[in-house]
C-alpha cells in the first residue's frame, strides 16, 4: 500500500494497489494522478450518484477460491440509463472489473484471445460471434459517458471521458470488447455472479442505502414535475428515469433537481390494479412497485407490466395479461438460441419451443424506472414455452435481454397488495358493475316472483318489470360512472 497526501487539501489517500495510478480524494474530490515521482492534482471529480447498489467501496468476498476486495468506481451514462463499474483488487495483486446493472453483476478481467474481434460499427445485437472460439450472442452495444469516480482506477477517467463498448454472452459467460481507445479494441472475459455467489461481506445494508440516497437528494422522495407541476412518488437513488402520470413528461432525476428530458401529452390516468408505490412482503423481501407500463402487440389485446424493486434482490416484474398472472425475472444465465434457426432455446437442461414473435409498443408508462421508458417505444419479443414457464427475448438496436416467467395466481397477487391491489381495475377492463352485487340479486328475485304472472297477463306485467328494471339500473350506470370520474 502507498499512502500519499492530497495536495489540495493534505488528507490521507491510500493506494491500496500497484497498478491504479488515479485516485479520487474522499474528503475533497480532488482527482490524484501518481507517476513514478510525485502526485498531481486534475481537479475535482463529480461525486457519485448514491444509488440502490448495495456494493461500497471496502466491500469484500471470494469467488473462485480467491479473496477480493473493492477499490474503486466509475460511473457510466448511456442514453437510456446508468451503471457502475467497480475496480476490484484480489489478494494476489491482480485485478477485474465487477459491472454493476440494475441489481445484475458480472466479474470481468482484461485478457488476450486469439483471431480477429469485429469493427465496432459492424456488430449488430442479438448476431452470433464466435471470440476465441466461443459462440457469444452480442447483448449490447453502447457508447457512454464516464460521469463519475471514486477511490482508485487504474487509468485515468473524468467527467465527460466517453467509452465505446459491446458485450456478449453465452449462458453465464461474460464478454466486452472496450473500443475507447481505438479500433483494435481491449478484450474483458468474465461471468455472471451474484451477491451470494460472491460470499460479500460490508455490504450496505438496507437503512445505508435509504440514507445514502436520501442525502444525495436532499430527502426528497415526491417531487414536482418540472413540466405540469403534478406530484410524483419515486424512490430516490433506485430509478433515475421517471415518467410524469399527468402529462407523460419524460425526467431525469439523476441529480438533486429534476429536468425535462422530452415533453409529454396530456393523459388519461394510467388505470392499474396495482398503484405505483404499493408495497409488500414478497418471499421475506420488502417490495415496492416503483413503475408501470401498459404494452400492446399492435392491435391485439394489452398487458400491464409492474417494475417491483427490493434493496436484497433483482428488480422484476408483475405481468397482468387477461389470461392471468405471472412474474418475470431478468436472466443473468442465457439460453442457448441461434437467430438462424429461431425455433428452439435451450435452458434448465430444456427446449423451450418458439410460440410467438412480435413487435411490443409501449402506450402509456408512469412512475419510475432504471431506463428510460415512453409511449410509443416498441422493442422486438420472441416468446418461448416449456410447460407453464415461458422464456421472452426482447431485442431492440442497442440490447437483448432474456427473462423468465412463471404463473401466479391472483389471490396470491391480491394477498400480496391488499387493499393496494383493486380487483375491479384490470387491464382489459372488467364487466360493467350495474347489475352486480345486491341490485343485480333484487332483480332475479323479482323475475322470478313475476314469470307466472307474466306468462298469464303479459301486457301488464311486463310493463311493471320494465319501470322496476329501469329503476334499478339507471341509478347503478350513473355510479358506475361516478367511479370512473373517481379514478
Amino acid at each position: 500500500m502507498q499512502i500519499v497526501s492530497c495536495p489540495s487539501c493534505g488528507a490521507e489517500v491510500q493506494f491500496k494497489s500497484h497498478a491504479a495510478v488515479m485516485a479520487v480524494c474522499g474528503f475533497c474530490r480532488a482527482t490524484l494522478l501518481k507517476d513514478a515521482e510525485s502526485v498531481k492534482n486534475l481537479g475535482t471529480m463529480s461525486s457519485v450518484l448514491e444509488d440502490y447498489s448495495p456494493i461500497q467501496i471496502g466491500t469484500s468476498g471470494t469467488i473462485g477460491g480467491r479473496n477480493f476486495t473493492v477499490v474503486g468506481r466509475i460511473q457510466l451514462r448511456y442514453a437510456e440509463g446508468m451503471w457502475n463499474e467497480w475496480y476490484v483488487l484480489y489478494d494476489d495483486g491482480s485485478n477485474a472489473w465487477l459491472g454493476d446493472s440494475s441489481g445484475l453483476f458480472t466479474l470481468t478481467a482484461e485478457r488476450e484471445v486469439a483471431g480477429a474481434l469485429p469493427a465496432f460499427d459492424a456488430i449488430r445485437v442479438a448476431s452470433v460471434y464466435s471470440i476465441d472460439r466461443q459462440r457469444y450472442l452480442v447483448s449490447e452495444k453502447r457508447s457512454c459517458e464516464c460521469i463519475a469516480g471514486q477511490g482508485e482506477l487504474p487509468f485515468r477517467v473524468g467527467t465527460g471521458w466517453r467509452i465505446r463498448v459491446a458485450d456478449f454472452r453465452s449462458g453465464p459467460l461474460f464478454l466486452t470488447l472496450d473500443y475507447t481507445d481505438g479500433e483494435t479494441p481491449v478484450v474483458y472475459t468474465g461471468v455472471a455472479v451474484t451477491l451470494a455467489d460472491m460470499r460479500c461481506q460490508l455490504l450496505r445494508d438496507d437503512e445505508q442505502i435509504r440514507a445514502s440516497a436520501g442525502k444525495y437528494r436532499a430527502k426528497v422522495d415526491t417531487l414536482d414535475c418540472p413540466s405540469c407541476g403534478s406530484m410524483i412518488n419515486y424512490l430516490p437513488g433506485v430509478a433515475t428515469n421517471l415518467v410524469c402520470p399527468a402529462c407523460a413528461a419524460q425526467l431525469d432525476a439523476a441529480g438533486p433537481k429534476a429536468s425535462v428530458l422530452a415533453a409529454g401529452e396530456k393523459v388519461e390516468r394510467m388505470r392499474t390494479t396495482i398503484k405505483i408505490g404499493s408495497k409488500a412482503n414478497i418471499n421475506g423481501s420488502e417490495c415496492t412497485v416503483i413503475g408501470a407500463m401498459i404494452r400492446s402487440p399492435g392491435g391485439g389485446p394489452s398487458w400491464t407490466e409492474y417494475l417491483v424493486y427490493s434493496t436484497r434482490i433483482n428488480f422484476f416484474w408483475l405481468i397482468e395479461t387477461g389470461d392471468g398472472w405471472y412474474r418475470a425475472d431478468v436472466m443473468s444465465d442465457w439460453p442457448a438460441w441461434d437467430p438462424v434457426d429461431p425455433e428452439v432455446a435451450r435452458a434448465d437442461k430444456v427446449g423451450y419451443k418458439n410460440i410467438d414473435d412480435y413487435v411490443a409498443t409501449v402506450v402509456a408508462a408512469a412512475g419510475a424506472f432504471n431506463w428510460r421508458v415512453a409511449a410509443g417505444d416498441r422493442t422486438r419479443v420472441i416468446e418461448f414455452k416449456y410447460g407453464k414457464t415461458s422464456l421472452a427475448a426482447e431485442i431492440t438496436g442497442e440490447e437483448m435481454t432474456w427473462s423468465r416467467s412463471t404463473p401466479l395466481a391472483q389471490d396470491q397477487v391480491m394477498a400480496w397488495f391488499g387493499n393496494a391491489a383493486n380487483k375491479a381495475n384490470a387491464v382489459q377492463g372488467a364487466s360493467p358493475p350495474a347489475l352486480s352485487g345486491t341490485m343485480g340479486k333484487f332483480f332475479w328475485w323479482l323475475l322470478g316472483l313475476n314469470l307466472i304472472p307474466l306468462l298469464v297477463n303479459f301486457g301488464t306485467t311486463a310493463m311493471y318489470l320494465i319501470l322496476a328494471l329501469l329503476a334499478i339500473c339507471i341509478p347503478a350506470a350513473f355510479a358506475n360512472a361516478a367511479g370512473k370520474d373517481d379514478k
